[in-house]
């Protein structure tokens, strides 16, 4: 007799979230099966769940119903017999990212660079994503997941559940500040600053050793907050006051910020977004990972003459997975003061609604399938 387990899956584009039982996964080779404790709700899910197939028809999702969730984190119960250096037993927290595992980023540790780069319970970036869907059915809105031995981040026992679900975001915002540069020393303006990325942003650049740490939203209160979190280096600047520009020249002797990072949510303005990457200095970077979309008028000299680059950035390799629970460890990066609102698995769509309802990224949303 097939075991089962409670699932919450979408029947239907835009429509509820049901509870239905399903086949219990079961390990076979080089994957594992995960008891998931938790599994973090980023603010985007909405939009994803709802408007995903008109906003963007070239990036498939799983076909329906499907398991959503983006997030999980739990402990080991079953390993395949070719997986090696996991156990049951391990607490773990499960990066969505799914890959070919065979072409030289895969090779090289870079899975998000893979051609048939995937996001397992969220949406894939190449038609050919339907086959890893497949592969890999289950996701975090689900009692257990099957998943790739090579997805799984061990946490240190001072990592609770609750910290991992939100290494999604936090791990964005590493990665993509890692790509920025070295941090030691330098200035990073982080737009949107207030938001579920740009709180990790702040966070991880403040650990990274970044000196001046400029932070821009409208929410002043958040924004206050924000500066809490160091005083001597971050500053903080409401955009509902003006331009960006001025506010970062003022702080950088008239040059600009080394580094700028965007992390605009998907409804955002793209001016506001184009004013922060003009405060970027000569010869800086910027990086984008926020989810504004649309075209953009830049001047392709201005990046040439200044020597700019643009970078983009999509989630995080497992390895900095490892470096981001190593430096929480630590506690070189201490997330244990966010606000967890948790629901359970029934509650799933009152969750799903309430996403962004709380104080900005202080606030960790999350569903508990047991």
């Amino acid at each position: 007799m097939v075991e089962t387990m409670r699932a919450a899956r979408m029947h239907e584009v835009g429509g509820p979230m049901r509870i239905d039982e399903v086949p219990r996964p079961t390990a076979f080779g080089s994957n594992v099966v995960v008891e998931v404790a938790t599994c973090g709700m980023v603010p985007n899910l909405g939009n994803v769940l709802k408007n995903w197939p008109s906003w963007c028809p070239h990036l498939p999702q799983p076909e329906l119903p499907a398991i959503f969730g983006l997030d999980p984190a739990g402990t080991v119960t079953e390993v395949g017999e070719n997986v090696i250096g996991i156990r049951a037993g391990d607490r773990v927290y499960v990066s969505p990212v799914r890959s070919c595992g065979a072409c030289p980023p895969c090779l090289d540790g870079k899975r998000t660079e893979c051609r048939l780069m995937t996001f397992g319970g969220y949406f894939g970036f190449q038609e050919e994503s339907q086959t890893l869907f497949d592969q890999y059915p289950h996701a975090g809105f689900g009692e257990f997941m099957l998943a790739p031995a090579y997805s799984l981040v061990k946490l240190p026992d001072n990592v609770s559940f609750e910290d991992a679900s939100r290494l999604g975001y936090l791990g964005t915002a590493y990665s993509a500040l890692k790509k920025a540069g070295h941090m030691g020393g330098k200035s990073v303006l982080i737009n949107g600053g207030t938001g579920t990325l740009g709180i990790g942003a702040v966070l991880f650049a403040l650990a990274l050793g970044a000196t001046k740490v400029m932070v821009t939203a409208r929410n002043r209160e958040l924004l206050a907050r924000v500066r809490q979190l160091d005083p001597r280096r971050v500053h903080v600047f409401s955009t509902e006051e003006g331009s960006i520009q001025p506010w970062v020249r003022s702080l950088t002797d008239g040059g600009g910020a080394d580094y700028v990072l965007d992390t605009l949510g998907a409804v955002a303005s793209l001016e506001v977004m184009k004013d922060a990457m003009l405060s970027v200095r000569r010869g800086g970077r910027i990086v984008n990972i926020g989810g504004t979309a649309g075209e953009m008028a830049i001047d392709v000299k201005w990046l040439m003459d200044d020597q700019i680059a643009f970078v983009g950035s999509v989630w995080f390799t497992t390895a900095e997975g490892y470096e981001m629970v190593e430096m929480m460890r630590a506690r070189i990066v201490d997330i244990t003061g966010f606000e967890h609102r948790k629901h359970s698995l029934d509650e799933i769509n009152e969750a799903i609604n309430g996403v962004g309802s709380g104080d900005g990224g202080f606030t960790s949303y999350m569903v508990t399938p047991r």
